[in-house]
């Protein structure tokens, strides 16, 4: 799936996935996408719950040695 900007959230522990998800969001308009790439394992469950507190729509997340990878569209 095509994105319009990706964050590198690696080697990051929570909270700051959610925290830097959230300010690149801000940057984007609505409709866009945001890929963000995290090693932190609390990122799966902290990200499904940011999209339904935030109603930004999390379209994927993938998991490939340890790295997670999530599409989320910003409402």
């Amino acid at each position: 799936m095509n994105f319009d900007k990706e964050l590198d959230a690696r080697n990051l522990s929570c909270p700051l996935p959610i925290l830097k998800t959230k300010k690149a969001l801000n940057e984007l308009t609505s409709g866009q996408v945001l890929k963000i790439v995290a090693t932190d394992p609390g990122a799966v469950k902290d990200m499904q719950a940011f999209a339904t507190q935030t109603g930004n729509a999390l379209l994927s997340h993938t998991e490939e040695n340890k790295t997670y990878v999530f599409l989320m569209r910003k409402k």
